[in-house]
């Protein structure tokens, strides 16, 4: 039985709407693409979508306006995609019904990455479980303790580690630069050097590997970072 969640793709660009579809194929998804907010709609309204990516450049219409009147129908995830990387389209696309919001040029595994987060989020989870998964497999974190366990058992990490660790699984499918990390985290990040966090990410990847060898939740997005791609649990 194929039960792979249908993702619908509102993009105009032949060459991007490509790459995603393909990467969601890889991953087990199966994509609709429609080139222009009108087909985006007619296609809504005809089938069953766990979720939409939408470009906020459409020929016919402006994303924001497609997402209030999709917002009037539906509550289903969206993920805007657009070419403009400023803080108010941001806010605008969050506060209007988005629930997430992806800059281009984009890597297709951190978008596809982003969709498994958003379903978590949403309450939608991918019906293709991985071979051998059971509910152990979530990586779960206790703030107060603090304390991240995973597939059941308590990583031990030291200060920096549990940081990292604690803010990826925050932001999951979230893609972090060394910079941003030792912004973000480390007290004084002008005396440290961008190495520290190589040598933290693999530390952390060799005791996650230690528990479930072969497994790799930390992915190099290369050019842009590090983020993390598991199923998370807030203690």
């Amino acid at each position: 039985m194929n039960n792979n969640l249908k993702i619908l793709i509102i993009e105009d660009e032949p060459s991007i709407s490509d790459n995603i579809e393909y990467a969601l194929k890889t991953e087990g998804f199966a994509p609709v693409c429609a080139d222009t907010g009108a087909v985006g709609l007619k296609k809504l309204s005809a089938g069953d979508f766990a979720l939409i990516i939408l470009d906020i450049g459409l020929p016919d219409a402006n994303g924001f306006d497609l997402c209030r009147e999709i917002r009037k129908l539906s509550d289903i995830p969206i993920i805007f995609l657009t070419a403009r990387d400023s803080e108010i389209d941001r806010v605008i696309g969050l506060e209007i019904g988005g629930d997430d919001y992806l800059t281009k040029p984009f890597s297709p595994r951190e978008l596809t990455a982003r969709i498994r987060a958003v379903l978590r989020r949403t309450g939608t989870r991918h019906t293709s479980p991985k071979p051998n998964e059971t509910n152990d497999s979530i990586l779960k974190v206790n703030s107060d303790k603090k304390e991240i366990s995973y597939h059941g058992e308590v990583l031990n990490l030291s200060h920096y580690e549990y940081e990292i660790l604690a803010l990826m699984a925050a932001n999951p499918g979230k893609s972090f630069s060394r910079a941003d990390l030792m912004n973000m985290i480390w007290e004084s990040p002008e005396m440290s050097m961008e190495r520290t966090v190589d040598t933290h990410i693999k530390t952390i990847r060799s005791k996650l590997n230690a528990i479930r060898p072969g497994e790799s939740p930390i992915v190099t997005n290369r050019g842009f970072g590090y983020y993390l791609d598991i199923e998370i649990m807030e203690c």
